[in-house]
């Protein structure tokens, strides 16, 4: 006697069937796509939405330790690499459908609804007030925030070392000081007096000194720049 072969997909509707009553599968189907969409607009809507909620109803046993920041270390950060920490709702970029699964899937796992989203990324990201790799963060109170999910591509290894000239008026002279350094190397000799000694060099590095810090100033006030720990929080262009 022969067995029957086996028929995977009449074993899946026994499966689906005793779990659910097929007279009403699709009605059911359907409200959770609904439930799900509802769920997803939500979201979008609280990360388009400026508000001042200082915490979020986290299960502290769920949390993941790695994903806990403070205020302080998301600061240095940010003047190091010369980024914003700001609202959400600032954000400009596509924020990716996977940033969105993770928020469900959070507030899933937490049992509760997660609002004042911020996001770590470079000011270019944002869609600033005239006055590379995101992160979006939860705050949980007491100044620290919890990471919820991160996208797009890492930041150039060089990022924080050509940031450096930018962290604060100090740093900016170092930056005019070795451009005039190099500046004044790159003038031939006897271009400027027939007898190449040292007040010689001198008169033409303070020359170009003079140059370079004039085209600095123009350029940091005709565009409003400011320094890394001016701006890392703050949601003006001119900051």
């Amino acid at each position: 006697m022969l067995l029957p072969r086996t028929n995977i997909e009449n074993q899946l509707n026994k499966v689906r069937n005793k779990e659910y009553a097929p007279t009403t599968w699709k009605e059911q189907v359907l409200r959770v796509f609904q439930e799900d969409a509802a769920h997803e607009e939500r979201i979008l809507e609280n990360l388009d939405v400026k508000e001042d909620v200082l915490k979020n109803d986290f299960d502290f046993d769920l949390l993941e330790t790695g994903k806990i920041y403070h205020i302080d270390q998301i600061k240095k950060i940010c003047i190091d690499y010369r980024l914003r920490f700001l609202d959400s709702k600032y954000f400009k970029g596509k924020l990716p459908a996977s940033a969105v699964s993770a928020i469900k899937e959070l507030e899933k796992k937490h049992d509760t609804e997660l609002k004042g989203f911020k996001i770590i990324a470079p000011s270019k990201l944002f869609k600033l007030e005239n006055a590379d790799d995101p992160l979006l963060f939860a705050p949980m109170g007491n100044d620290y925030f919890y990471l919820v999910h991160k996208w797009g591509n890492d930041l150039h290894p060089l990022r924080k070392f050509m940031m450096w000239f930018f962290k604060s008026f100090e740093n900016l002279l170092i930056l005019t000081f070795l451009v005039s350094i190099l500046l004044t190397l790159m003038v031939p000799d006897g271009l400027f007096s027939k007898t190449s000694d040292t007040s010689t060099f001198l008169m033409i590095f303070f020359f170009m000194f003079k140059s370079v810090a004039a085209v600095v100033l123009f350029y940091g006030f005709a565009l409003g720049k400011n320094f890394n720990t001016a701006i890392w929080n703050s949601k003006y262009f001119n900051a």
